[in-house]
């Protein structure tokens, strides 16, 4: 990881964002663990749960709160008082107070126009403040509002003493130019720290992160997975490997920990991960195309962007429809066989006949009794 490039923050909501997710419903056991987990992976904040929603939830957040992780532990609160004395009740020192951005959201949800929203964000982010609270201000549908509503209404809240801005693309509306011209104009509004929370509506949600952290923003928003309502959100696994990576910056997330993370989030979500799941997916370094692994073998960069041992994974070649002599005699040597090129070319063809008939590559133990049956040796 580059020294120079900047430090961006990653704020995992998967125990708040992420459970509103349809059918997703942690228990409280779960959130302790899953908590526990993110913070060995080396988040820096956990967003852990809405206290305004009951007892249960309070008690819930409570006890990740009662974990004492050495990280920033938040709730997230709607606009009014009462979301703040729920997350004082349940422990937390850090909250999230969200307020639309966008005339429409002020209008249908507050039927409020925008300076009286301006002034109640003044009148509960100060009572946050006064209870004790760090605040950081949520901006509902951002990337439908006019840059300079924001401003007024970020100029109350600095004023009564929020720390930072989270800029939301709630209904996941933005393309990462757009993203990236949306933060640049907001910076012109704001001195705060600047968090991007993207919803993946069009699959954009990890490209707008990116293109918000090239404008300027020094937070991203993130789930385990992408979990979130509707499509989800930008998942951590693909930001905290793209900084770095195909982007510049630099988190404080150790990517060899995000595989068992994943797993422990998918079995907690009773969501399976998809195979070909960026990062996290059991195919992601798996070869089958002969000419790739022709090449791959004398050099794995050839076909592979992401060393696999860096994320604690490692490659696997498979035999199937597209499987070359090359891959075969890989395979061949792995399983104690050595076959020559004549015979790799015979037994091909074979392979690809049967991947034809069931469309799934060969297990090794096929493949065991493949090689005995070829090489003229009985079980």
């Amino acid at each position: 990881m580059n020294a120079d490039h900047p430090r961006i923050y990653l704020n995992d909501t998967t125990l708040r964002d992420g459970e509103q997710a349809p059918r997703v419903a942690f228990t409280p056991r779960d959130k302790v663990v899953i908590a526990r987990a993110l913070v060995e992976a080396g988040v820096d904040e956990i967003e852990v749960g809405t206290p305004a929603m009951g007892r249960d939830e309070i008690e819930a957040i409570a006890g990740v709160v009662a974990e004492a992780l050495p990280c920033r532990v938040m709730a997230w609160c709607r606009l009014s008082k009462s979301d703040v004395d729920a997350a004082l009740d349940a422990g937390v020192s850090h909250v999230n107070i969200s307020a639309p951005m966008s005339r429409l959201q002020m209008s249908v949800k507050l039927n409020a126009d925008l300076h009286t929203v301006a002034e109640r964000v003044r009148m509960v982010v100060s009572y946050a403040r006064e209870k004790g609270l760090t605040v950081a201000l949520g901006g509902e549908d951002s990337s439908r509002a006019d840059p300079r509503d924001i401003g007024v209404i970020l100029r109350a809240a600095t004023q009564a003493g929020a720390w930072r801005f989270r800029f939301a693309d709630t209904l996941g509306v933005l393309d990462p130019f757009s993203t990236f011209e949306a933060i640049t104009r907001i910076r012109q509004e704001t001195d705060l720290p600047i968090e991007f929370h993207g919803h993946d509506d069009v699959g954009l949600a990890t490209a707008n992160t990116l293109a918000a952290v090239r404008a300027g923003a020094t937070h991203a928003s993130v789930t385990v997975l992408g979990l979130g309502e509707r499509a989800g959100n930008a998942a951590l696994e693909e930001v905290a490997v793209a900084l770095g990576h195909v982007a510049r910056g630099r988190s404080n997330v150790s990517i060899d920990k995000l595989h068992r993370l994943a797993k422990l989030v998918a079995v907690a979500a009773r969501r399976r991960i998809g195979r070909a799941k960026a990062v996290v997916g059991a195919d992601v370094f798996t070869h089958e195309s002969g000419i790739h692994v022709a090449a791959l073998l004398k050099d794995a960069r050839t076909y592979q962007g992401i060393d696999p041992a860096r994320l604690g994974r490692k490659n696997t070649i498979v035999l199937a429809k597209h499987s070359g002599v090359s891959a075969l005699k890989r395979k061949c040597a792995e399983l104690g066989f050595d076959i020559d090129r004549d015979l790799a070319t015979a037994l091909l063809s074979q392979i690809r006949q049967r991947a034809n008939e069931k469309a799934a590559p060969m297990t090794r133990r096929e493949l065991q009794s493949f090689f005995k049956s070829a090489c003229g040796r009985t079980s």
